[in-house]
């Protein structure tokens, strides 16, 4: 295997770390304090910037209007990106759109491609996905009750979804509903967008996430489908293909979130190592970092990032070169360990910062309410955990 970084790579890697730097870090104690939605002239304002870079949506294929990353070299770029809470969203491969944009591309029909693909690679729409129910086990995805029942040239979808990240704002969902009830279990759901203006599609709310309600992009929303009539030429690929194509769509997204996770170790990890210089604890003056235990952490820390990144940037490597299928085991494998090696930095670095870590001047209590949910999104890691294993010793059967 071979993790070489281009040339040209490692410039568009330079040119980003040096605009998050320059433009979005300094907007982030009025991105805490003020909101999302007040801040959008201004992201704004900061997105016209990355199009003139030619940094558009980096992961989108070029035939629509991205730059045609490598999942590799995304990966890459994604962790650079993970520094601030607004990088993926300035430089527009941001969830759950990224991973709309691949369904759409792969199994859109022309018209839904020019209709919704086009427009939200432009970054002139935004989308949601609704899959995850509010009385059924998100780890278990085929256990569904909402249903889209056909109906001559529509489908009328009933149901009740929550945890839509950004579908405040969304001008489409892609919903995951029942349309083949009969069917192996694996062939019973179907994919269908559903634009937000339809009626019978209703956001109950935002849900406060730790006291925080968020707004527009940075949300989750409560969806209750209520007789919501679309057409059946929203049927994203064949019907009861619903599951199929979200584990399409499940490899490149876990290495768009463990690579974003690691940007988040890097930067809360420079914080905690700054911070443990600069805070003075005695009398003449030694800082935090002159104690046992501080470098004890930042030593810990540093070989788990290693280890964490290492590991992802294999399973990105393996998904481009071999296929998400044949990278199943380490798919499974990174969700769980970047997402703990995720919340182990950032409580350090948090325990370093002190009462200064609680508070909203500085970054780390946003990384530390926001990315809990890492461990529990896409399948909770004792789920991850019991699938890889059951897997694996069946490679070990015992000996005759």
């Amino acid at each position: 295997m071979d993790f070489t970084v281009s040339e040209k790579m490692q410039a568009i890697l330079d040119l980003v770390n040096e605009f998050i730097d320059r433009e979005l870090l300094p907007l982030e104690a009025e991105f805490t304090h003020r909101g999302f939605r007040e801040m959008l002239p201004v992201i704004r304002e900061k997105q016209e910037k990355v199009r003139q870079m030619e940094l558009w949506a980096p992961n989108f294929p070029t035939d629509c209007g991205g730059m045609g990353l490598t999942l590799l070299e995304h990966g890459l770029l994604s962790e650079a990106l993970g520094r601030s809470p607004l990088g993926h969203y300035v430089f527009w491969c941001q969830a759950p759109d990224a991973g709309n944009v691949e369904i759409l591309h792969l199994h859109g029909t022309p018209e839904q491609k020019e209709k919704y693909l086009k427009p939200l690679v432009a970054g002139r729409i935004r989308s949601c996905f609704a899959m995850t129910e509010v009385d059924m086990p998100g780890s278990n995805p085929v256990l569904l009750e909402t249903t889209a029942v056909a109906d001559g040239d529509h489908y009328i979808i009933n149901g009740h979804k929550w945890f839509a990240t950004a579908a405040d704002g969304a001008d489409f969902a892609i919903v995951m509903a029942v349309t083949n009830p009969e069917a192996p279990e694996y062939l019973q759901a179907s994919m269908i967008i559903v634009p937000t203006d339809t009626p019978g599609f209703n956001l109950v709310r935002n849900i406060p996430i730790m006291g925080h309600e968020g707004e527009d992009y940075f949300s989750h929303g409560e969806i209750l489908f209520q007789s919501c009539r679309v057409p059946r030429s929203n049927l994203l690929g064949p019907e009861g293909h619903g599951f199929v194509i979200a584990q399409e769509r499940l490899g490149p997204g876990r290495i768009h979130h463990c690579m974003r996770w690691l940007g988040i170790c890097q930067r809360s990890f420079e914080m905690m190592c700054r911070r443990a210089n600069a805070r003075k604890i005695t009398r003449d003056g030694k800082p935090l970092a002159s104690r046992q235990i501080i470098q004890a952490w930042v030593a810990e820390c540093a070989a788990d990032i290693q280890a964490a990144r290492l590991m992802t940037l294999y399973a990105a490597w393996k998904i481009d070169t071999q296929g998400a299928k044949a990278a199943r085991h380490e798919i499974s494998m990174i969700k769980f360990v970047v997402a703990n090696t995720m919340q182990k930095v950032v409580d350090r670095a948090l325990q370093v910062h002190g009462g200064l870590g609680m508070t909203d001047d500085t970054i780390l209590a946003f990384f530390f309410r926001h990315e809990r949910a890492a461990r529990i999104y896409d399948g909770a890691d004792e789920v991850h955990k019991v699938s890889l294993a059951r897997r694996l010793l069946q490679l070990y059967p015992p000996k005759a």
